[in-house]
């Protein structure tokens, strides 16, 4: 998507129901045509009369928000978290996903949690132990470590570096899950897009990715 304002929706990188029966077709549209576009539309409506902050990078909008006008602070603060939240979130799922991270990716994984086993046990933990709304990260520092990290609303672990987001906004899960958060995570677990998760971890650390860039 686009790199500083104006910022637009990205399509949906599959088809609304392709995640079923993980996620239904319903909360698909409703997610991303209706929240996401949501976060896109304030952002964009933030900004319209800023232009000395126009040409702001998204990363930059979220991490130098204190910076901003007190009228147009806390909005660009949720809103542009959200927009980024989002895109990540939408573009590391798939409807046929690989069962494994590539090498270089396991490899880290392997160091800091012990197995793929212990990086779910501890982003089950950081999305169910998220009170309220907000998101369970898997990040990386500079030097290619990675933590997993949860936080409140649309805030980001930004300066740290999020690979993979579990978004756990009621939003994301109620229509086929209520309550029942758990069931939810479980689903996204499976979603998991690892290719795309160890391409981006590749990227950023200067790993060879082992899969292609699309």
């Amino acid at each position: 998507m686009e790199t500083h304002y104006p910022f637009t929706l990205p399509p949906l990188p599959y088809a609304y129901d392709a995640l079923l029966p993980e996620l239904d077709e319903r909360t698909l549209h409703f997610h991303h045509d209706k929240h996401f576009n949501t976060y896109v539309e304030n952002l964009n409506k933030l900004l319209k009369d800023h232009p000395q902050y126009q040409d702001w990078s998204l990363e930059r909008l979220m991490q130098d928000w204190p910076e901003l006008p007190e009228d147009i602070r806390q909005g660009v603060r949720n809103n542009a978290g959200g927009v980024y939240n989002h895109d990540l979130y939408f573009k590391t799922l798939h409807p046929t996903p690989a069962s494994a991270p590539g090498p270089a990716l396991q490899q880290a994984i392997d160091r800091d949690f012990g197995d793929l086993q212990g990086l779910k046990a501890a982003m089950r933990s950081a999305a169910l132990g998220q009170f309220g709304s907000g998101w369970a990260w898997l990040v990386t520092d500079k030097d290619g470590r990675l933590s997993v990290r949860k936080t409140p609303n649309q805030d980001s672990p930004l300066p740290l570096t999020p690979l993979l987001g579990c978004d756990v906004w009621e939003h994301a899960y109620y229509l086929p899950y209520q309550n029942r958060r758990d069931e939810y995570f479980e689903a996204w677990w499976r979603l998991v897009d690892w290719p795309e998760v160890t391409r981006r971890y590749g990227e950023l650390t200067h790993h060879q990715a082992q899969y292609p860039t699309p």
